[in-house]
């Protein structure tokens, strides 16, 4: 689901506010779901590998966005990334500098750019990479204006 400017920053505002003193966010904790098939095969670009929760414990989806990777893989790397940024091993604003997960480089986004496109974080590692994604919650579908 593509996501716009306004729109998306007024969507996403709830989740960041969970965040203590602007800190990025970063990848999760604690796997909600799996890929299902792709898991044993590998999922290419565009494959949702399944929820996990972030340093902060806010939902993402952890999308493949290059290459091919195994969804157990992509949602370990992540986990363990946000795991690295609670015990204080990643330098920098709320855990933003790159660090090495499993052979993998994860780096958080700045919150402008995560307020726009919804991405939290990117780990990549050769010709793959996957990204931790803001879900759009539910009650931003269904508000009415009155």
């Amino acid at each position: 689901m593509e996501r716009e400017g306004a729109g998306r920053a007024a969507r996403v505002v709830g989740s960041l506010a969970l965040l203590a003193g602007g800190a990025l966010l970063a990848g999760g904790a604690g796997l909600v779901a799996g890929c299902g098939s792709a898991v044993a095969t590998g999922a290419g670009p565009g494959t949702s590998c399944g929820t996990i929760r972030t340093a902060a414990n806010v939902p993402v989806i952890i999308k493949v966005t290059r290459g091919t990777v195994n969804c157990g893989t992509a949602l370990r790397v992540e986990s363990e990334y946000a795991a690295k940024i609670r015990a204080g091993q990643v330098p920098g604003n709320g855990g933003g500098a790159p660090v090495t997960v499993n052979g993998w480089t994860c780096q958080g986004y700045p919150t402008p750019e995560v307020l726009t496109t919804g991405n939290v974080s990117q780990c990549h590692t050769g010709g793959a990479a996957i990204v931790a994604v803001l879900p759009v919650p539910a009650t931003a579908a269904t508000m009415t204006t009155g």
